[in-house]
């Protein structure tokens, strides 16, 4: 009996840990800017613009901020010898954010270059200082960019009902709901503690409010122009 119940765990933790893998897989900080635009396309007024004006702004984001950081981050990772599970290491990690940094800016230069509006453009760059935040604070402790990433979404959706007057409340409670189960997932892959889930949260929150709201990114809205 002891034995069938010590068997039933052992399937039940493998499931809990595969399911927290697939959980970050699919919510990794590379996939929100690019999820962000395309709620945005599909789910509010902006879903109006015509298609290959939307299929070209898709294009620069995922170039720019999945397919170009995976690519070269996998190059660094294979030059170098390292695993995935050695890139969570906090000194390991300052090469992997500069290359993302240069992705980035690369991607708000084009944006810039091709007159995409601001409330659009400022996604990117909300995306750009959480990153620069992360690689300061990675100097003494690390910060959950994942977490970092779903707190950006939900100060997005915050920003943006502003501006565009919708009611964000559902919205706001399935991302909500999503920040803890992926915050949860970081925590049972032992890749980050619970203060470092929620200090990349609030980073990721708090730098979307500033870049986005009305309320407070006139100083982003003149960097931008």
């Amino acid at each position: 009996m002891g034995e069938a119940n010590t068997e039933q765990h052992i399937i039940a933790d493998k499931t809990l840990i595969r399911t927290a893998q697939v959980t970050s897989w699919i919510l990794t900080p590379f996939s929100i800017p690019f999820l962000a635009f395309l709620v945005l396309f599909l789910f509010s007024y902006l879903r109006i613009m015509p298609l290959q004006y939307k299929l070209i702004v898709l294009g620069i984001v995922y170039c720019f901020t999945i397919l170009m950081p995976t690519i070269t981050i996998f190059l660094f990772r294979k030059i170098n010898g390292f695993g995935l599970q050695e890139l969570s290491e906090r000194k390991k990690r300052y090469i992997p954010f500069t290359l993302t940094i240069i992705s980035y800016v690369f991607c708000l230069l084009m944006m810039h270059k091709l007159n995409i509006p601001w409330y659009m453009t400022g996604i990117i760059l909300a995306a750009l200082v959480v990153q620069i935040i992360c690689i300061i604070v990675n100097l003494k402790w690390k910060l959950s960019e994942h977490m970092a990433g779903i707190g950006g979404i939900i100060g997005g959706l915050i920003s943006f009902s502003e501006l565009f007057g919708y009611n964000p409340v559902w919205w706001l409670c399935l991302f909500i709901l999503i920040a803890g189960v992926l915050g949860s997932a970081r925590i049972i892959l032992r890749h980050h503690s619970l203060g470092e889930v929620l200090s990349g949260f609030g980073v990721g929150l708090i730098c979307a409010l500033l870049v986005l709201h009305p309320l407070s990114n006139v100083l982003f809205r003149i960097f931008l122009f």
